[in-house]
């Protein structure tokens, strides 16, 4: 078992946003594999993000992504459980990155849910396929097409461990 040093906490810490004490028993229980310890990080990540999810967000800011040239905006609004967490970085990054994505592919909707069926049989489409198209959560993120918009918001709670919405988005276009 390799000796857990304060660099590798270190370096776990910024790679995830973990609590120090949570890095070292990470480090610890992963014995020394940092890419082992970042997979725990994210387990831990998911199953805080299935505890605080039906906790009530009503706080939380509006980002707008103006497009060079201003000839095209995106709004989101995006909630969260404080407005502590609303002013963190990693909160005000998801923010300027999901507001981006809605400029970039246009979601018409927010969750797959929120499609009507008669929609998505109208489409001719595997349903899967038709959610990735139309619905925000369900989009691979622009940034990094290997994870989803709701991955990216999980990975968000996982560290500022509160509820993340997304409530609503709009973009408008000049001519349409």
């Amino acid at each position: 078992m390799a000796e857990i040093t304060a660099q590798m906490v270190k370096e776990l810490r910024e790679r995830t946003g973990a609590g120090v004490k949570e890095c070292k028993d990470i480090l610890t229980q992963a014995g020394g594999d940092m890419n082992r310890a970042i997979e725990i990080v994210r387990e831990r990540g998911l199953r805080v993000s299935e505890k605080v999810q039906g906790r009530e967000a009503r706080e939380g800011r509006l980002e707008v992504y103006v497009h060079p040239g201003a000839k095209m905006v995106a709004l989101v609004e995006l909630n969260c459980e404080t407005d502590f967490v609303a002013r963190t970085d990693e909160f005000l990054a998801l923010a300027r990155d999901i507001a981006l994505h809605v400029a970039a592919l246009n979601p018409k909707y927010i969750a797959a849910s929120d499609v009507p069926a008669d929609e998505v049989a109208a489409s001719g489409m595997r349903p899967e396929k038709y959610y990735e198209d139309v619905a925000l959560l369900a989009q691979p993120f622009v940034k990094n097409p290997s994870q989803t918009i709701e991955d990216r918001i999980k990975a968000t709670v996982a560290q500022v461990r509160e509820n993340v919405v997304v409530r609503r988005i709009a973009r408008y276009e000049i001519g349409s």
